[in-house]
């Protein structure tokens, strides 16, 4: 039954409508994932369970992109600029954190960056901060959560935001140009974030092939 009715879905599905479509309660919708996850991943089938947040989703299994991309030849997504990726990565850490918050640890202003990640639905607005003016708190969707492949913020690699060095040069103007351009900041120097986070979290190939239909 959840497999037939993710498979119609297509998109993510809420456990709780699931619940309700079935009438099962959470903790029996829990078994039941966990059957059928074990099953896809146990015959290596070319479906699998994406689980994140509150949502649950059918999609290919990454080991066969390339085989479905002989056939298909999908059109490639525009990826997020390394700007917005920065952005999204204090957001992911410090959240609920505020736009002058995310503009203190990248060292730019980050409008465009922050206008960006809420319209492809990476982020939203999750409250005001008490604080003079009670600016909006930013936090990340469940979309986000499937867009890298991850349940739930806890499976986030851990940060030391200790180690953020002062500046970053761009390696070349075209880059640090493109940078400012987007972030409404005369060209330059930007906090640097640690590898770890721009090796683990802004990696942007890694759940290409995630998705159903792509």
């Amino acid at each position: 039954m959840v497999e037939a009715i993710l498979f119609v879905a297509g998109d993510a599905v809420e456990k709780q409508a699931l619940c309700r479509a079935m009438d099962v309660t959470e903790e029996a919708l829990e078994d039941i994932l966990d059957a059928l996850e074990s099953g896809y991943d146990f015959d290596r089938r070319g479906l699998r369970l994406l689980r994140f947040g509150a949502h649950v989703q059918l999609a290919t299994r990454p080991d066969y992109a390339p085989y479905v991309e002989r056939l298909l030849q999908p059109v490639q997504k525009q990826t997020l600029s390394q700007a917005v990726m920065e952005t999204l990565a204090v957001i992911a850490y410090r959240q609920p954190v505020t736009k002058g918050e995310i503009e203190q640890v990248r060292g730019v202003k980050c409008d465009y960056s922050v206008q960006m990640l809420v319209t492809r639905g990476l982020i939203e607005e999750i409250g005001r901060k008490e604080t003079l003016g009670r600016p909006i708190l930013y936090g990340t969707t469940d979309a986000f959560l499937r867009h890298f492949g991850i349940g739930s913020l806890s499976e986030l690699p851990q940060i030391d935001f200790s180690r953020l060095a002062g500046k970053l040069a761009a390696s070349d103007e075209g880059e640090a140009g493109e940078r400012a351009a987007e972030d409404g900041a005369p060209g330059g120097d930007e906090a640097e974030l640690p590898p770890p986070m721009t090796d683990a979290l802004l990696d942007e190939e890694d759940g290409a092939a995630d998705a159903p239909g792509e």
